[in-house]
């Protein structure tokens, strides 16, 4: 793959708006609200139903955002779901894959990730200037586009509205981890979560949340969501959260 535009084609239309896309996180997690198992060898647990859900929110989408580590340990390729979820796109409107948003600070993702084989969805790369020239180099050469902010970190908010504005992404679902979903969240750029919230306890301090990272230090600075629905699915509960408006709401 080329590090220039094709195949992707950012077009700023006459009247962009400086806006955000509407975020979604989706996440599955036990009964003790972990995402994986201490030692990270269990990263997926869901039912089929929560694979049918996981697809059918990629089918509503014009981006996947996903960090490194979630994408290597899962082997993830963000993929459509098939032919079923393909109409669903089609039906909708929708480009026939997502555009792949993928982040990593220090530019980790190797050339042998199961992500670049895969001829779908363009890519797009989130990373910074830690990453260093030889990462960045094969960064490039995989990826369709990579979007480097400095050693300090990425600016998610200039992110998403650069997604929006270059490429035309309204609506983006984060796949994780939950430093991903940290920094979201902390940003205030989450419109809604989605939980499948499932019949299992892992236990471990050193097991990964929904949101780890930073996190807020008070209960008053932390971002505040309304459940909007929870539907029981078998032995899962499959829970969706939206954000409360606030002083800070875009």
């Amino acid at each position: 793959m080329s590090s220039q535009l094709a195949p992707i084609r950012p077009s700023r239309p006459a009247r962009a708006p400086a806006l955000h896309p509407f975020v979604l996180l989706n996440v599955a997690m036990t009964a003790d609200a972990k995402i994986a198992t201490a030692t990270r060898r269990t990263t997926t647990f869901g039912s089929p139903q929560d694979r049918k859900h996981l697809y059918e929110l990629r089918s509503t989408v014009d981006a996947i955002l996903c960090g490194a580590r979630t994408l290597i340990e899962t082997g993830a390729t963000l993929g459509n779901g098939g032919r079923r979820f393909d109409q669903r796109r089609t039906a909708a409107g929708l480009s026939r894959y997502p555009v792949r948003v993928l982040v990593t600070g220090t530019g980790s993702i190797p050339s042998h990730a199961p992500v670049w084989a895969r001829k779908w969805g363009p890519i797009i790369v989130l990373t910074t200037a830690n990453a260093g020239g030889k990462a960045l180099a094969r960064l490039r050469r995989n990826a369709d586009w990579v979007k480097v902010y400095p050693d300090d970190g990425i600016d998610f908010a200039d992110a998403l509205a650069w997604l929006r504005c270059e490429f035309g992404i309204r609506r983006i679902v984060s796949e994780g981890g939950g430093e991903l979903n940290d920094a979201l969240i902390r940003s205030r750029l989450v419109d809604e979560i989605n939980i499948t919230w499932c019949p299992w306890v892992f236990g471990g301090q050193a097991a990964p949340t929904l949101s780890d990272g930073i996190g807020f230090p008070t209960l008053a600075q932390a971002a505040q969501f309304r459940l909007h629905s929870a539907t029981p699915a078998g032995s899962e509960l499959f829970l969706v959260y939206r954000a409360k408006p606030g002083p800070e709401a875009r």
